[in-house]
């Protein structure tokens, strides 16, 4: 059964374009994942500073793999000096 997946990430002030080039540099290699549906960035039209990635694995394991591969490591490494709060990942299941 798919997965959904919902992720909020803040950047802190003065980081805004930062931010946005590693999460803009995750989205084509990310597409390229076995299991990746979907994966699609947006950036807030009221908050400029806030982005969301939302999107669908075709699985736990596929959603778990993405985490295992080089650009989501590397991001990870770069996040805390870009986010002003913790990663607010939250993953959901189609219920009709």
């Amino acid at each position: 059964m798919a997965l959904r997946v919902v992720a909020h990430l803040e950047a802190l002030p003065g980081k805004v374009d930062a931010l946005k080039s590693v999460l803009e540099g995750l989205v084509a290699p990310t597409h390229q994942e076995i299991g990746c549906i979907s994966y699609e960035l947006l950036q807030s039209t009221e908050d400029p500073a806030r982005f969301t990635f939302v999107e669908e694995w075709a699985s736990e394991d596929a959603f778990q793999a993405h985490f295992e591969t080089e650009h989501i490591r590397g991001a990870l490494v770069r996040l805390p000096e870009l986010l002003a709060a913790e990663l607010d990942l939250r993953t959901y299941r189609l219920v009709c």
